[in-house]
């Protein structure tokens, strides 16, 4: 069966967690230690119900469950669920500021089917729609691969702290015009 894509709501909340734990550690053990992975899934890689609430995350969804989600926002956060420490909900200016794109997670038994590039069209179209002509991210090493064949433009790797004294690498990214 062929997914299909749909905004997410709040009764998504449970199944998202359990379809970004298993993304993260079926999809990013060749990248990151299983500490790395234990950490980020208790901040960096949770549920953020304010995509949810503004309506800009998506679920893919295949025989009644997601098997594929992300997002964008208007807000300034540029990763993280709702755990993660230093949260920023104020709206960025799209004439002068990039539009965050977010929480990409796809199932591993549904990895390299082109749901997370389904995704991304959805969100860089909704984005300029909302007036915005750049985008930005915290890519996973893993994710880096994605983003770069779709246009973006990968800086310096950052190494972000976790709890525990854990930390990982993301690498920031952009792509301008969208």
């Amino acid at each position: 069966m062929s997914p299909t894509l749909r905004l997410a709501t709040p009764d998504d909340a449970p199944a998202l967690r359990e379809l970004i734990a298993a993304s993260a550690r079926g999809l990013q053990r060749d990248d990151y230690s299983p500490a790395q992975i234990e950490a980020a899934l208790r901040s960096a890689f949770g549920v953020d119900t304010q995509l949810i609430a503004d309506a800009t995350y998506f679920v893919a969804e295949a025989a009644g469950r997601p098997v594929a989600c992300g997002g964008w926002s208007f807000r300034r956060t540029l990763f993280g669920g709702d755990d993660q420490p230093g949260r920023q909900a104020e709206r960025l200016d799209p004439a002068r500021e990039a539009a965050r794109i977010r929480a990409f997670f796809v199932d591993p038994g549904w990895a390299r089917q082109g749901l997370g590039r389904a995704i991304l069209t959805r969100c860089e179209s909704e984005a300029r729609a909302a007036g915005f002509v750049a985008a930005e991210l915290m890519a996973t090493l893993p994710g880096v691969r994605l983003y770069a064949a779709l246009g973006y433009q990968a800086a310096q790797p950052q190494e972000i702290p976790l709890a525990g004294g854990v930390t990982i690498t993301f690498v920031p990214m952009r792509k301008a015009p969208l």
